[in-house]
């Protein structure tokens, strides 16, 4: 009996195995920094590992939040042109024209210039209540293996530190372009003990 369940444990271990493994097109850009990025969130956020800190979501809800307003003017658009026929609407439909072309152009303006290839921040809260924040950025150049990952540490007084990864992909993925995550948080969590060691030193 015993034996039997062992033998379902191991079964639902590797069942479970074979769940988390992630298996991407290693020539597809994308897919590869998309599955890395992940990754990354997987150490930092997710409750069953070492950090389990708190995503913080103000990023993607500010750009959510332009989203929304640009699909609400051109929706206005659209129901007062049905309630007042053209070209009775036509000042209307103007004002809701140029605040789309507008809200788009200040969408294109913060992905580009605040969001910068940030894909996370996460807030960690230490015994005393204090708040110390950490945001994530990567890159994955077109035709190019090599990852970078940038760490940025803000403490509560306000100091900023940053540390940085650039490595092949190569060191992370099999020839089947199954992931090594073991392989890889042990990395991203080397790089982010060492900012917390930086600010101990200091």
């Amino acid at each position: 009996m015993s034996n039997n369940g062992d033998s379902g444990n191991g079964d639902q271990s590797a069942a479970a195995a074979a769940a988390e493994e992630v298996k991407v097109d290693k020539w597809d850009g994308n897919a590869v920094k998309n599955s890395l990025d992940d990754a990354v969130k997987k150490t930092f956020t997710d409750t069953d590992r070492k950090l389990k800190y708190r995503e913080n979501h103000s990023l993607v809800d500010t750009r959510l939040a332009i989203c929304v307003t640009a699909v609400g003017a051109a929706m206005f658009a659209l129901v007062w042109d049905y309630m007042r026929p053209f070209p009775e609407s036509r000042p209307v439909l103007i004002l809701c024209v140029i605040g789309y072309f507008v809200l788009m152009s200040i969408l294109t303006a913060y992905t580009t210039l605040v969001e910068k290839g940030i894909f996370l921040r996460a807030v960690q809260t230490d015994a005393n209540g204090a708040t110390k924040l950490w945001t994530l950025s990567s890159m994955l150049k077109r035709f190019d293996d090599i990852y970078h990952l940038c760490i940025e540490y803000k403490a509560p007084n306000g100091r900023v530190a940053e540390a940085n990864l650039s490595k092949s992909i190569a060191n992370w993925f099999d020839t089947d372009g199954t992931l090594l995550y073991d392989k890889f948080e042990s990395e991203v969590l080397k790089l982010h003990d060492s900012l917390l060691s930086d600010k101990k030193n200091k």
